[in-house]
């Protein structure tokens, strides 16, 4: 009898202990569920505050330009505010870094393009930020084709007469003017295609470059068809040919390099948006789904195109490979041009 109540009391205090453990799970359980249910609408009111991008450069130029026409266009799609704010230096570095070290929570992003996402890791030898791990890449944005000129005293109306005008000289003695460190590696690209050797001149900004070709004191320049399409037109330097993958509808006068002289050479001025690195897939697809909706309407393809711009809208990841594409291309032309970084 004693031993059938010793294991009674046993069995029970098994049960009760079994029992406190299925409590504790269907607690744990419980706590789970609701965070679930509390994180949800927390994630679908996103954004309940204002949102910034950061510009890293100065206001007015393209980049600054391109931030506030999606800022305006994403306050009233996402319903929030969205405002741009100007970090210019170093080429766009402190700008990148900034937005590169925030918090990854969808309220700080950044607004870049060629120079600090791709050809700054060829120019400098160290950077705050890596232009593709430090970042969400949510959309390409924009490019800018770019147009080859040279100064009305170079016997040239195409490439192919560029060619054999440039191989008449003494190796250097033509020279070429860029307005940054990424019109220099797409200028390397370009007279390296071609199997022809300019020396470069660095001015600061594309009015000095432009003046200095209407002015015979350099010869040949590649610059955005934004910067230069009026004085080619007011017949104060000559165009030859544009850098993109066709023919432009706004400015069907010019062949494209592709078509007369490199096949499938291509070169863009570009822009996208991006956030700091670990922020949730969902922001990052939210946003990416506005700014799409937003680059295929007619009135953005319409203001675009007045400048000579092609919205380009993409995915997350076709954004992040052309960051990394352009990174490997343009290490390959700084070694091949013997293009040493600051």
């Amino acid at each position: 009898m004693k031993k059938s109540k010793t294991l009674n009391k046993r069995y029970e205090s098994i049960g009760a202990a079994a029992g406190h453990s299925i409590s504790r799970r269907r607690a744990m359980l419980a706590c789970v569920a609701a965070l679930t249910l509390c994180s949800a609408p927390a994630m679908a009111a996103y954004p309940d505050k204002p949102i910034r991008i950061i510009v890293p450069f100065a206001a007015g130029g393209i980049t600054d330009v391109m931030g506030r026409t999606v800022a305006s266009k994403l306050s009233a799609e996402l319903g929030q505010t969205v405002i741009v704010e100007n970090k210019p230096g170093a080429s766009g570095m402190i700008g990148c870094a900034l937005v590169a070290k925030a918090a990854p929570d969808g309220y700080t992003l950044l607004m870049a393009g060629i120079a600090p996402l791709a050809t700054n890791s060829v120019m400098f030898k160290s950077m705050d930020y890596d232009p593709v791990k430090s970042f969400e890449q949510i959309s390409m944005v924009a490019k800018q084709p770019l147009i080859v000129a040279v100064n009305n005293n170079v016997p040239a109306k195409n490439i192919a007469e560029l060619i054999a005008y440039v191989k008449t000289k003494p190796p250097g003695e033509i020279f070429y003017g860029t307005s940054g460190s990424s019109y220099q590696l797409i200028t390397e690209a370009f007279t390296g295609s071609l199997g022809v050797k300019m020396t470069h001149v660095p001015f600061k900004g594309s009015s000095p470059a432009i003046e200095a070709l209407m002015g015979g004191q350099i010869n040949f320049m590649i610059d955005p068809f934004s910067t230069l399409i009026n004085q080619v037109r007011g017949g104060r330097v000559r165009g030859l040919a544009v850098t993109s993958d066709k023919k432009l509808d706004i400015a069907p006068e010019f062949d494209t390099v592709s078509d007369t002289a490199i096949k499938g050479f291509e070169a863009s001025s570009w822009q996208g948006l991006l956030a700091p690195a670990g922020t949730p897939p969902e922001i990052v697809n939210k946003l990416n789904q506005a700014v799409v909706k937003i680059l295929q309407t007619d009135e953005i393809k319409q203001n675009f195109a007045k400048s000579g711009v092609q919205p380009s809208p993409s995915t997350p990841a076709e954004f992040r490979k052309y960051i990394q594409d352009e990174n490997a291309r343009y290490r390959k032309v700084a070694l091949e041009a013997n293009i040493q970084p600051e």
